[in-house]
């Protein structure tokens, strides 16, 4: 029998698994299971990476000061409360394993990115997951889940896997329900998506308290998830924390190049979120007049809901068969439900054009 065991909390973790790229037998794939850019990096970072291969044998910026500068510059932020990372998903979990800890607690909604799940176990926490209200996180009912032992609050606004965007106010009410030793992690990773004018990724919250985090990152919008770049605007003194236990060179040289190319890109944004809102609503549209139900997306994805687990499964084979993969996802609790990016315009007629046929042919 091996004596050498870790925590217990450690052996209840499934690791996790991202969205898949490969279809057996298939030559050309159509991948739209994890939510990445519909037009890939920028130019300019994709430059930048060249260029940064040059130096690969220095280490890099270990502050990634200019990085920070220039993420500060693009959204109006003090670069000195500003951490970056390798992804968002780095930092989350530093901040839980700094904050939480055995005989601590962490509270999610139901179904909030599983990435706060299996890093709170990790960390030994005990992760309280709230039962949403159609399939938007519920202040009263986190709130109500708050107990002593709670250190760590995690809200990823607008939400993956439903797209659901919470108001404002709802999650201002959120924060103020909490007491002053909860840390609120808010996760704007779909953030450059969001058109609503009232939408706040964090920034106020994060200025207006000492215990509120917003973390962003450079997979989604900016393309770059291939080289795991992320940050996060902080309060000082949650920066000084981060600043003691992550790595030295979290960051490497080609990826802080390519994101600082990446938010100087002249009209990128403009052009990704024109792309997505037009496809966005045609895809949803095109799915509902074949009778299948779509859930309100403020995100670079619709969450399509085929009423029976079945249903889905045969929905996602049948996608296959034509090279289009799609993200299940039953992980999340959500087994009647296909998570499906916004690819280009060929790619998401193709997909409408897939499940008409599955309709057609009686699915």
């Amino acid at each position: 029998m091996n004596a050498l065991l870790p925590r217990p909390s450690i052996l209840t973790i499934e690791p996790y698994v991202g969205g898949e790229s490969k279809i057996p037998g298939v030559n050309r794939i159509i991948k739209l299971s994890s939510n990445e850019g519909a037009f890939g990096p920028p130019p300019s970072a994709q430059e930048a990476i060249i260029a940064a291969a040059r130096e690969a044998h220095r280490y890099p910026d270990g502050g990634a000061t200019k990085l920070r500068e220039a993420i500060g510059a693009r959204f109006g932020l003090d670069p000195a409360r500003i951490v970056c990372g390798n992804g968002s998903d780095e930092l989350i979990a530093y901040l839980i394993l700094a904050y939480g800890g055995e005989g601590t607690e962490l509270v999610m909604p139901a179904h909030g990115f599983v990435m706060y799940d299996l890093t709170g176990r990790y960390a030994g926490c005990r992760v309280i997951k709230v039962p949403e209200r159609n399939l938007m996180a519920d202040v009263d009912a986190m709130l109500a889940a708050v107990g002593p032992r709670t250190k760590l609050v995690c809200l990823v606004n607008p939400n993956n896997p439903t797209g659901a965007l919470l108001p404002r106010s709802e999650v201002q009410r959120l924060r103020a329900g909490l007491r002053d030793d909860i840390l609120l992690i808010l996760d704007a990773a779909y953030a450059e998506y969001v058109t609503d004018p009232d939408y706040d990724p964090g920034n106020a919250l994060v200025d207006a308290s000492g215990n509120t985090v917003m973390t962003r990152t450079f997979s989604k919008i900016y393309g770059l998830g291939g080289l795991r770049l992320g940050w996060a605007y902080m309060p000082p003194q949650v920066a000084d924390v981060l600043a003691r236990i992550r790595g030295p060179f979290n960051v490497n040289s080609a990826a802080m190049a390519a994101g600082i190319a990446a938010v100087s890109e002249p009209g990128w944004i403009e052009r990704s979120v024109a792309h997505n809102e037009e496809w966005r609503g045609k895809l949803s549209e095109g799915l509902r007049a074949l009778g299948i139900k779509v859930w309100p997306s403020a995100c670079n994805f619709i969450l399509a809901d085929f009423g029976d687990a079945e249903r889905a499964k045969a929905a996602d084979a049948s996608l296959r068969a034509r090279g289009i993969i799609v993200r299940a996802v039953g992980g999340y609790a959500l087994p009647t439900c296909l998570r499906i990016t916004i690819g280009t315009a060929e790619e998401c007629t193709l997909v409408q054009e897939g499940l008409a046929a599955f309709v057609q042919n009686g699915g």
